[in-house]
């Protein structure tokens, strides 16, 4: 064999060996991008409504395997991201608080993938999983949800999202606008009524800088119950925001059954905090004193998955009320 066709072997070996570590590099350790050159080079502008949505959606409460899931689930990048082949406005991050609950997060990203490829968002599915036995807190999930997701992407938006929610038509809009919006006001166990006017649990979204403006969840409720309320009295009392909701005939929410886990019984501590204390930590109690230890950070090809140890977070306040 001559030198030059060894030398020609030698380079395009050295060549696929550089593509193989920058295809795992991409798949498995994604970087933070200020920008996608994906998402701005070369393409149209999405429109400002998008118009591949069907509307009603057949809702299949069979849990397929992740395996099957992955076959059925095309286009997205690995970490659960997908861009539009449009240039798009919306970069939104969906952060899921997760234990234990397989069945119906297979159930989730069934639905919820196509549903959002279908509006012309960029976005991508972060799952924040509580690792250990003690009590579920909700709201530290969405606050270290939001700061994991920040250090992978500039996103403008983020989907606070129970995992037994899915939503019956894909003209639910997932992104944001001026004002927090209240996405999963209408759901089936209430008959698609709202239980009370200020509630804002379940599916709730916000721009990246209302988020930061309001100190994002309170760490301070462990078990089920009154972080959602604490929210809301950050948006409505403190920012002085308006929550908006889609229509109450057509934009609706199917609640996936299950039973209550024994770490997340009712808050019997919730109401005092709410009442005494809620208020006058919200500056000092939330993503500002958040601390966490990450034992996981996975790119799975259906989405992001962000294992946690989290305790109490104690506030030097006078005003705090013991929550743990």
């Amino acid at each position: 064999m001559s030198v030059r066709i060894k030398s020609l072997f030698a380079f395009l070996a050295g060549i696929s060996f550089i593509y193989c570590i920058l295809v795992l590099k991409t798949k498995h350790f994604p970087k933070r991008r200020s920008l996608s050159l994906r998402n701005m080079l070369g393409k149209r502008s999405c429109p400002r409504r998008p118009t591949k949505t069907v509307g009603d959606v057949d809702i299949d409460f069979d849990p397929a395997e992740f395996d099957i899931l992955e076959n059925e689930i095309n286009y997205l990048e690995y970490g659960g991201e997908f861009y539009p082949d449009c240039r798009t406005r919306h970069d939104v991050a969906i952060v899921i608080p997760y234990r234990q609950r397989e069945s119906q997060l297979k159930l989730f990203l069934r639905h919820i993938h196509p549903i959002l490829q279908r509006q012309d968002i960029h976005y991508r599915v972060f799952v924040v999983n509580q690792v250990g036995n003690n009590t579920f807190n909700r709201a530290m999930l969405m606050n270290v949800g939001f700061a994991e997701a920040m250090k992978t992407f500039n996103w403008n938006c983020f989907i606070f999202h129970d995992v037994d929610l899915i939503p019956e038509t894909d003209r639910i809009l997932y992104n944001c606008d001026y004002a927090p919006i209240h996405l999963s006001a209408y759901v089936n166990t209430f008959d698609y009524l709202l239980p009370y006017f200020r509630i804002f649990g379940g599916v709730s979204g916000l721009t990246t800088q209302q988020f930061k403006q309001i100190n994002g969840f309170s760490n301070q409720f462990w078990g089920w119950g009154g972080e959602d309320d604490d929210l809301e009295m950050r948006v409505s009392e403190i920012a002085k925001w308006k929550i908006s909701r889609y229509p109450q005939n057509t934009f609706r929410y199917r609640m996936v059954k299950h039973e209550r886990e024994s770490t997340n019984e009712k808050n019997s501590k919730r109401l005092n905090y709410l009442t005494n204390s809620s208020f006058a930590n919200a500056n000092i109690d939330g993503i500002s004193n958040l601390r966490y230890d990450l034992e996981n950070l996975h790119f799975n090809y259906l989405y992001t998955n962000v294992s946690v140890w989290i305790k109490p977070i104690e506030i030097k306040n006078e005003t705090s009320a013991e929550m743990e």
